[in-house]
């Protein structure tokens, strides 16, 4: 597997005062990335664009593609059975319905699921207690549009960097950058992505999770762009969603992301009342673990797996790369 070169500068929006370093790259196999959305206490697949703030009269504007029958704990046995970790369970409200569908999932799928969704340091430790693998973290570490350093340390401290995925869903603004969006991404930040960007945060946390908003739940295609740049970018495990419809879709990741981007596929899985069949993409998945010579990815994400490994092999089963 081709890793990509990433120097660590210092920047005044990312790293100030740091000096160059060596980053820790794992070698894995491209993944597929399972998810279960919940709103209102139902699995749901929802158009990213149109979340709005649900007490601003938000609700009017939603546009849902697809509402499950299925309880939250269904999905989640399901992508336990077929060996799919490292997947995703985002509250789209923090209703009571919602939180008790998204701890149903969890306890049906111990280790197996990250937790997303109005995460912050009050209620972390509860849903790793309740079987998140890790929590997933965005707006309670943004404020004003800006990254709230201490508010991040304050969650690395409590559940440790393993434990934490930050979700830096973004789009593209004139200038031609991507800025991580907050607030059921309808704010732009002030942080746009960036090598440097990437490398700063990649030492609080064990994983990037980027929706391609601008794309999310319209089954318009991937951003080539983004995954590119994420590919070219991260150097922790990266998971790219937005856009997915197709295998040829699947594959135009792995290729524009150089083997190092992971994808979510939602509203397109005939599971979620689309036309891609699930069983498709769980066999693609299998396809890219045998390729690296991995045997199926049974173990819930870590910060990586085996496979084809160039570099120094840490006791840990990580591969050291110095750049």
């Amino acid at each position: 597997m081709q890793q990509q070169a990433a120097a660590v500068r210092s920047s005044s929006g990312a790293a100030p005062g740091r000096s160059r370093r060596s980053v820790s790259v794992v070698a894995r196999a491209v993944q597929f990335r399972p998810c279960i959305d919940i709103h209102k206490g139902k699995v749901k697949q929802i158009v990213g664009s149109t979340l709005q703030d649900l007490q601003s009269g938000g609700e009017q504007a939603l546009k849902t593609n697809f509402e499950s029958e299925h309880p939250s704990s269904w999905f989640a046995e399901l992508y336990q059975e077929d060996g799919l970790t490292g997947g995703h369970v985002i509250m789209l409200g923090a209703d009571e319905a919602s939180q008790a569908a998204a701890l149903g999932a969890l306890r049906a799928y111990p280790g197996g699921l990250q937790m997303g969704g109005g995460v912050s340091t009050e209620n972390a430790v509860e849903y790793l207690e309740a079987g998140a693998s890790h929590v997933i973290v965005t707006s309670f570490v943004f404020r004003d549009g800006r990254l709230e350093e201490e508010r991040l340390a304050d969650l690395v401290k409590l559940v440790g960097k393993r434990r934490l995925v930050l979700d830096l869903s973004c789009r593209k603004k004139e200038d031609g950058q991507y800025y991580v969006v907050t607030d059921r991404w309808q704010k732009f930040s002030t942080l746009a992505l960036s090598e440097a960007t990437l490398a700063y945060l990649a030492e609080s946390c064990d994983e990037f999770l980027v929706h391609g908003v601008d794309v999310e739940g319209m089954q318009l295609g991937i951003d080539d762009e983004l995954v590119s740049l994420l590919g070219k970018w991260s150097p922790i495990p990266v998971t790219y969603a937005g856009g997915a419809r197709t295998l040829e879709d699947l594959e135009r990741v792995r290729k524009a992301g150089s083997g190092r981007v992971d994808i979510t596929v939602g509203s397109a899985l005939d599971i979620f009342g689309g036309q891609l069949p699930y069983a498709d993409v769980v066999a693609w998945h299998r396809q890219q673990q045998e390729a690296a010579g991995e045997p199926g990815a049974q173990q819930p994400s870590g910060g990586g797996g085996g496979g084809q490994q160039r570099g120094q092999q840490l006791d840990d089963g990580s591969v050291l790369y110095r750049f």
